[in-house]
């Protein structure tokens, strides 16, 4: 079994034996699979050298480990599902372009197939495969219904809601459907005019969707609302919190959220961390509070034993967070813990995964 410097590694190498840490923990399991990220982290954990799995034909049981399902060519049934949905709302999207009925059984089908496997989602750390910027609003729409949906069970809504709210953030943008492309893909700040076309994307939406029987009000009105604000800042009615339905508050908050921490043709992603924290401090006055101070503590409760990068490029893992400080953790760097919530000028730059 050969041991490759870390700065000799090549992609699509497997690891032969497990990597520690100078503190003993495991950093990569046997069989791991080296891409760019992985030669990242071991950099960053100062890791000189690893075992690599020998090349085929130096060793008899290599044969036997290639006859396994590897780990880049295993695919969870969550990206199946995930991507049985994004062809289909490709579909659903051309067909309210044209103006024309969709198939609202086949989406819930669909959709509840991908909630099936819900567990593989973590809001933090997951991204797409493959994505195209393109088709940034069928992905969004996507990740807008699964944290739609887990937002709500989080927050104690009834099991007979949570799937029609994560109707609700599946279809929340299909008014977009009948805005010109040209628009949405605009690099430079929209006129006033541009800008307009774009905000009447919510009550195109609704439209589409009022005579629709197999969905609720709810789900229609996330359509409407999802771009009003608590203070009655939003659009495009300009009403307040209490005539805000709330499935488009939980709507617009997984919404704000997926539209900071995905790449736009006109700006790069920002930290899933800087937008929680970016998140709280829109809470007063023009997001749910409640509802906010829910997605902050469950989301960032799955958190320790994650990978991220800091602010100055650093890499740690997290090890502690503090419930009174949800967005700043604690994170083990080369054995040296740095207390975020202490350490203000640092935030999370970028999660890279669990261990």
């Amino acid at each position: 079994m050969p041991t490759v410097a870390v700065t000799q590694l090549k992609y699509g190498e497997r690891l032969g034996d497990n990597v520690l840490t100078k503190l003993g923990s495991t950093l990569f399991y046997k069989g791991k699979v080296i891409t760019e990220k992985e030669i990242e982290i071991l950099k960053a954990f100062l890791i000189p050298s690893v075992f690599i799995e020998s090349k085929i034909g130096a060793e008899p049981e290599v044969v036997v480990e290639e006859a396994r399902p590897t780990e880049s060519s295993a695919v969870h049934p969550f990206y199946v599902e995930y991507q049985n949905m994004l062809t289909l709302l490709k579909r659903i999207f051309r067909l309210a372009s044209g103006g024309q009925p969709f198939p609202i059984l086949d989406i819930r089908t669909r959709l509840e197939a991908l909630i099936q496997h819900i567990d593989a989602y973590k809001v933090l750390t997951f991204t797409p495969k493959n994505v195209n910027l393109q088709d940034y609003i069928y992905h969004n729409s996507i990740m807008v219904s699964l944290t739609s949906y887990s937002l709500a069970k989080w927050h104690g809504l009834q099991q007979k809601d949570l799937m029609q709210i994560a109707l609700a953030g599946l279809l929340h943008d299909i008014g977009m459907a009948k805005v010109d492309y040209a628009i949405l893909e605009k690099k430079n700040p929209l006129t006033s005019s541009e800008m307009d076309e774009v905000k009447a994307h919510t009550l195109i939406g609704y439209n589409i969707l009022k005579n629709i029987t197999a969905i609720n009000e709810g789900v229609k009105l996330s359509a409407l609302q999802h771009h009003e604000r608590e203070d009655g800042s939003g659009y495009p009615l300009g009403v307040k919190g209490d005539k805000i339905h709330l499935y488009a508050k939980i709507v617009a908050i997984a919404d704000i959220y997926h539209a900071m921490t995905n790449v736009r043709s006109y700006r790069t992603a920002l930290s899933p961390y800087l937008v929680l924290e970016q998140l709280f401090t829109e809470s007063f006055g023009k997001v749910d509070p409640t509802l906010v101070q829910v997605f902050i503590n469950k989301s960032t409760q799955i958190s320790n034993g994650t990978l991220v990068k800091l602010s100055d490029n650093r890499v740690g893992e997290i090890v502690f967070s503090d419930r009174a400080y949800p967005t700043r953790p604690w994170i083990n760097i080369n054995g040296t813990i740095v207390n975020l919530a202490l350490e203000r000028s640092l935030f999370i730059q970028d999660v890279l995964g669990t261990i």
